[in-house]
């Protein structure tokens, strides 16, 4: 995909997050420490599920995978914003710009797809156990993770091929700190009616889809739990679906309110906050929301630092 078309512009300029000089010094070292804590925590448990045999199984295979796309999803945006904080003008070139829309759009949209084979896979698990691994196929796992890419990468494609059909020959300043739809579309001097509904389309049918899937599959989850007669296996059950549960609410939860279209000064910072919860905030929390509840994450830690820290001791001939 060619990253020109007949703007004048050739860059832009990100304003970052906040304005005021005494706050940026300070924001520098927690996102610089949010960026370390999510790198380290997204490897860790990328590394745990690699390592360890009981951890060979479809539900972690799908959390890896959710974990490579948190991993990476910080890389888009991170370096840039770290700028924003210890430079004066943060320039971004149009290809760039382009290019973090289009990476933007690749992992947020296979996020929710990798969310929604998860909870077909709970749904497998609790209610056709005894089916669970021919259902979750090796085969079949590697599909749906192909199949979430694959759709991740078309809807990327759309919102970053009608973003650069688009003119911009007036102001260069994107209002946020990163280069998202909305602030894009503000900018431009063509009309931009086709790619507000494009847009809209494409994000509503995502989020549509998949949550009806992850509705539709807790929907069986509670009815077969409902009529399970001990205490212990009910308890046991949703264990399983917490950390996912959590995840899909506050994923969904600030991608929602991050994408309602504002136009007031008032509004427009509060949607950078907002974005700071799904680029930031989340990323960081789903490595330790899958880990601090899951016994099979702790023991397989424990088996690891076992591994790494106990030496066979020195035996004389």
């Amino acid at each position: 995909m060619a990253m020109k078309n007949d703007s004048s512009v050739t860059e832009f300029i990100l304003t970052g997050l906040v304005d005021q000089p005494e706050l940026k010094l300070p924001l520098f070292v927690v996102f610089l420490v949010n960026y370390i804590v999510t790198v380290v925590g997204n490897l860790s448990l990328m590394s745990l599920i690699f390592l360890n045999s009981n951890l060979q199984t479809p539900m972690y295979f799908f959390l890896f995978n959710l974990s490579f796309i948190d991993l990476f999803y910080s890389f888009v945006f991170t370096p840039k914003t770290l700028m924003c904080f210890v430079s004066e003008k943060n320039t971004i070139s149009f290809g760039g710009c382009m290019s973090q829309l289009f990476f933007f759009g690749f992992f947020a949209h296979s996020e929710c797809y990798v969310l929604t084979a998860m909870a077909y896979d709970r749904y497998v698990a609790i209610c056709q156990p005894l089916l669970y691994m021919v259902i979750m196929s090796p085969k079949k796992c590697s599909l749906l993770m192909f199949g979430s890419y694959l759709m991740g990468f078309v809807g990327a494609i759309v919102h970053t091929g009608c973003m650069i059909r688009l003119n911009f020959c007036d102001s260069n300043i994107i209002n946020h700190y990163l280069c998202d739809i909305f602030p894009l579309l503000q900018l431009s001097c063509s009309n931009t009616y086709a790619n507000e509904l494009v847009s809209s389309v494409v994000v509503s049918t995502v989020v549509l889809a998949s949550s009806l899937i992850i509705l539709l599959s807790y929907a069986f989850i509670l009815f077969n739990v409902t009529k399970l007669s001990s205490g212990k296996g009910l308890s046991k059950a949703m264990s399983t679906c917490s950390s996912h549960i959590i995840t899909v609410a506050l994923f969904y939860g600030f991608g929602m309110l991050t994408h309602i279209k504002t136009s007031s000064d008032e509004s427009v910072g509060q949607g950078k906050i907002l974005s700071v919860f799904c680029t930031f905030l989340l990323p960081l929390l789903n490595p330790f929301i899958y880990s601090l509840r899951n016994k099979d994450v702790k023991l397989a830690l424990k088996r690891t630092m076992r591994r790494f820290t106990v030496r066979e001791p020195l035996r004389l001939p």
